[in-house]
């Protein structure tokens, strides 16, 4: 009756490990040159990095503009708007427009936050 004989496969089957082996410690290894300063980060210019937190505008549901929970109107919420992007230059503006207001009165507000933010201007949505 005929045997297979598993010698040879065995030989094949380590060979194959070993060459994974070799060629997996080669990628791994760290690449060094010498003699070569690299620069440095300073975390604090990571953290200025950050944009600011966003300026929050809501319409509520009778259409009434609002920021920092008060009511305002288009005016002053254009001014509060150009003030917020000098400081902030990187800065955005977000608005919540409440899910029963009419949709005019959140165009009005767009109208109003675009033409002082132009496009950093993002609306909120929920899940609520």
């Amino acid at each position: 009756m005929p045997e297979v004989n598993m010698t040879p496969m065995m030989d094949v089957i380590m060979t194959i490990l070993t060459f994974f082996i070799i060629v997996s410690m080669t990628l791994t290894s760290a690449k060094t040159v010498k003699d070569v300063a690299l620069p440095s980060t300073d975390k604090q210019d990571a953290i200025q990095d950050e944009p600011p937190d966003p300026l929050v505008v809501g319409v509520d549901k009778k259409g009434q503009m609002i920021l920092n929970e008060a009511p305002i109107d288009e005016v002053k919420l254009g001014t509060a708007v150009v003030e917020y992007l000098t400081k902030n230059p990187k800065g955005s503006v977000v608005l919540k427009a409440d899910k029963k207001v009419a949709y005019e009165k959140v165009l009005n507000a767009v109208a109003v936050l675009r033409e002082v933010g132009g496009d950093r201007v993002a609306l909120a949505v929920g899940d609520e």
